[in-house]
C-alpha cells in the first residue's frame, strides 16, 4: 500500500479524493496554481505545492 497520493485535480473532485484519503489514512499532495491560492482543497490537502503561472494547465 501506499501512504501519499497526489491529487492533480482541482475543485470538488480533489476535496472529495482528498477527504477520502484522509479517511485511510493516506496522506495528500496537491498542486495548486496561484489563480487556485485560496481553494479549500488546497487548505484541506496535508501537502500542497505550487505551480508555476496563473492558469491551471
Amino acid at each position: 500500500m501506499f501512504n501519499k497520493f497526489l491529487i492533480a485535480n482541482r475543485g470538488e473532485i480533489a476535496f472529495r479524493a482528498i477527504r477520502t484519503l484522509k479517511r485511510l489514512g493516506i496522506k495528500s499532495i496537491s498542486v495548486y496554481s496561484e489563480s487556485d491560492h485560496n481553494a479549500s482543497y488546497k487548505k484541506y490537502s496535508e501537502i500542497s505545492i505550487p505551480l508555476k503561472g496563473n492558469t491551471p494547465k
